[in-house]
Formats: structure tokens, C-alpha cells, sequence
């Protein structure tokens, strides 16, 4: 493992500390942030298909480290500064993964979900943390269900934002926004082409009636942009979510106190999906947040800080 280092942070609007660091576990190199007072109760970010940690914005994660926590964000493999994937197997057809994946079948894929979360462990064991809080948004949310249910005495709380079960008959993904993200700038795109698709699908799968900031969204792009124009992972990770198969054999293992939170204006994976979440485990709380996307958007953070931060300190390591 890389040791982190302490290090000032670049915009006006972070206050808190931020550790950065690369953990290099057995099969991904994976970069990290760590934020606030090692000592408080950690919380780790589980970020969504194609999006870096910086989709859990600085502001966000502030106000978290305000509330009480330590908060850890990281990118997934395939993604932002983390490492690629490099297996030479052909890859399979995305129309047979999502025809199987509607019936809730597993298929053959490059990496599942189930790899992703033993990513997750091995941060975990990198950072010294025999147990944390973790919190997955959209596939993130899909790899904390695994977490949970395999490594049960890893997780002392589970928070669920915008996911899924991944269960048949559950309302797909909205096809467009999915052929808009792996339709994206190419292997080849410039710059400018890069932060057009960056922030075409920001605006896809945003809040509608929680605009951004368009100077903080310009920023956000910038910032993904310098960090990596690579967007050859996302393919690979569809493919993750659609090879995994139906999670409720995970979600009805999971003992952890867990929190669902759901939007209902989520263009990307509707609110039944949300739903399904939280019926498939056991004492789940289910929170619905009116006009909420598949987004964290900052009207709403106060809102979503005090059910996090709450379920959280609730349920100390």
C-alpha cells in the first residue's frame, strides 16, 4: 500500500481534512480520500457505473466530517485514478447480458459485483479498518448488499441511495441513459468533447426541480475531466451489474441496520427498484425523497446528512 499523505485541499469550499493515498489490493490499484478525524466513526463511499468519487461531492462529504464522521471515498477499478482492467478475454454481448439479467440469471463477465466488493474489503484492510459504516449509491448500492452479506462482521451500518436488487421484472434502467453513458466521447475524444459527454449525463440523470450550481457543476467537470478522460471501464462495469444475477440471495443475508433512501424522480433506476431494496432486508428503513433523481443534489444534502449521519451514529462500530 501507498502511504497517504496529508495534503491542502485545492477549492475555497473544503474545510476538512482530506488523506489521500492508493491501497493496491490483489486484483485492482484503487485511490482513495480520507477525510476528518481518523478517530471518528468511518463511513466509506461506494460510488455508482462509470462515476468517480468526486459524484460524492466535496460539499457533501464536508458536511458529513461536520456531523460527526470520518468519511472515506474512493474510486472503483475502472474508473478516475484507480487501476484498469486488463484481461484478454472476449467480452460478451451487452443485448444476451441485459436479456438474462431481466430474468434475474447470472452470466460470465469479465469481473462481478461480487469482485468489486472484495475490493471494498481490501481498502478496508489497507486502511486498518476491521469494521466501518459503508454507504453505496446505484452500483455502489448494489456492491454494498454483497459487502454485507459476505463480510457481515466488516459492516456496522449499510446505507442504500438510488439502487436496486437487480430482480426480474423490476423496471430496467432507462435504455437512453444507458446508450448515452456507453455511447459516450470514444477512446479518442478531445477535451472538450470529454466534458460535453460529462455533462450531458449529469443533466440525464440530475434533479430537475434541484438545478446545480452551473459554476460548481462547470468546476465538478473540470476536476473529472484532469483526473481521467478514460471512459473504457464503464462497458466493464455494465457488465459487472448485469452478470451479477438477482442480489436478494445477498440482500436477505444482510443483518447490518440498514437505511434505503430513494428519490422519486430517478430517471435512472425508477423508485420500485428502491422499494425492492428494502423489502429484500430484513428491518430495512425506507426513505423517499420527493423530486430527488439519481443524484446527490445540494438542496437536498442537509436532508440526506441528517438520515445518514443519524443512522450512522445510531449504530456505533
Amino acid at each position: 500500500m501507498q502511504r497517504p499523505m496529508d495534503s491542502p485541499s485545492p477549492a475555497n469550499t473544503r474545510r476538512s481534512p482530506v488523506r489521500r493515498g492508493v491501497v493496491q489490493t490483489p486484483n485492482a490499484r484503487l485511490a482513495y480520500e480520507d477525510w476528518g478525524d481518523p478517530a471518528a466513526p468511518p463511513l466509506v463511499l461506494i460510488m455508482g457505473l462509470g462515476a468517480q468519487m468526486l459524484l460524492w461531492p466535496d460539499g457533501f462529504c464536508d458536511r458529513l466530517v461536520a456531523a460527526g464522521l470520518r468519511v472515506i471515498r474512493f474510486d472503483n477499478r475502472d474508473v478516475g485514478l484507480s487501476g484498469r482492467f486488463t484481461g484478454t478475454a472476449p467480452e460478451p454481448a451487452l443485448w444476451r447480458l441485459a436479456l438474462r439479467a431481466q430474468l434475474g440469471l447470472a452470466s460470465p463477465v469479465p469481473y462481478t459485483l461480487v469482485d468489486m466488493a472484495d475490493d471494498t474489503v481490501a481498502l478496508l484492510d489497507g486502511l486498518g479498518l476491521a469494521r466501518a459504516h459503508i454507504a453505496g449509491a446505484s452500483m455502489g448500492g448494489m456492491i454494498a448488499q454483497i459487502l454485507a452479506a459476505q463480510y457481515p462482521q466488516r459492516v456496522a451500518t449499510l446505507t442504500i441511495l438510488f439502487s436496486s436488487t437487480n430482480q426480474p421484472l423490476l423496471p430496467p434502467p432507462a435504455p437512453r441513459l444507458l446508450w448515452q453513458m456507453l455511447n459516450g466521447p470514444g477512446p479518442n475524444a478531445t477535451v472538450p468533447q470529454q466534458k460535453a459527454h460529462a455533462r450531458t449525463m449529469l443533466r440525464a440523470v440530475g434533479s430537475d426541480v434541484f438545478p446545480p450550481d452551473a459554476a460548481e457543476q462547470d468546476e465538478l467537470i473540470e476536476r473529472l475531466t484532469e483526473r481521467s478522460g478514460d471512459m473504457s471501464g464503464t462497458r466493464r462495469q455494465l457488465m459487472a451489474v448485469l452478470g451479477s444475477g438477482d442480489l436478494r440471495p445477498y440482500a436477505r443475508r444482510i443483518t447490518a441496520p440498514t437505511l434505503v433512501i430513494h428519490g422519486t424522480a430517478d430517471r435512472m433506476l425508477p423508485e420500485a427498484t428502491g422499494r425492492a431494496v428494502a423489502r429484500a432486508i430484513a428491518h430495512a428503513t425506507y426513505v423517499r425523497i420527493p423530486g430527488m433523481g439519481h443524484d446527490l443534489p445540494r438542496q437536498l444534502w442537509p436532508e440526506l446528512v441528517r438520515h445518514i449521519a443519524g443512522h450512522v451514529l445510531a449504530n456505533p462500530t
